[in-house]
């Protein structure tokens, strides 16, 4: 009889919840890539923007590589435990998903046009998992982090899910959190597919663009 892990499909409540640490786990000081800080403070006039879509290797190189971007991270988001390492993320008491944190320049990328890389890099109709990565921390997921970006992220949800039905695809999955903490993950996932170029990287759109 296979185990069935009762957290691979389901969100766990604060009582199964892990309870994490108090202590933020060690960060390189610059992006591998950039060269730009990890951690804030960030110049003046940057934005925040957070998106989970998978395995979050891959979902940071398709950000770093954007005009416009000042830097990238992956970490963990959307969950209930303080701090947690990966392997706790993935056990799936932690109820994070993975996530790439985006640190922009409005003036020269707009929230909109990450939005866009979002919905076209990933399948927002699958639930807990992405392709053969199965899985909470693997659902499709965006934290806006003010209620401009809010507003952005739920109508183009709305005009993007018209544009799946059309194309046969059954109703998107993607959560809308709030605004909330963001951890971020190991130094060795930091900008992986820099420092392992032919690393894993589990992004499979579902090929219909946002128009």
């Amino acid at each position: 009889m296979p185990f069935f892990h009762p957290y691979k499909s389901r969100l766990p409540n604060a009582m199964e919840a892990l309870p994490g640490r108090e202590q933020a786990l060690p960060l390189p000081p610059r992006h591998a890539v950039l060269d730009t800080p990890l951690a804030p403070p960030y110049p003046s006039g940057m934005a925040v923007a957070r998106f989970g879509m998978g395995c979050f290797w891959g979902a940071e190189r398709l950000y770093w590589t954007r005009p416009g971007v000042y830097v990238t991270a992956v970490g963990y988001a959307g969950g209930l435990t303080p701090n947690p390492t990966y392997e706790e993320v993935c056990s799936g008491r932690t109820g994070h998903a993975e996530v790439v944190q985006v640190v922009f320049d409005p003036a020269e990328v707009g929230y909109k046009d990450l939005l866009r890389i979002f919905w076209e890099a990933h399948d927002p109709t699958q639930g807990m998992r992405q392709g053969n990565d199965v899985g909470t921390q693997y659902r499709s997921l965006i934290q806006p982090t003010d209620p401009a970006q809010r507003d952005q992220a739920q109508a183009s949800r709305d005009a993007y899910q018209k544009r799946l039905a059309a194309a046969g695809f059954p109703a998107m999955t993607t959560e809308i959190a709030p605004d909330g903490p963001f951890y971020f993950a190991e130094a060795e996932h930091q900008q992986y597919l820099a420092h392992h170029p032919n690393g894993y990287c589990g992004l499979r759109g579902t090929g219909v663009s946002c128009g």
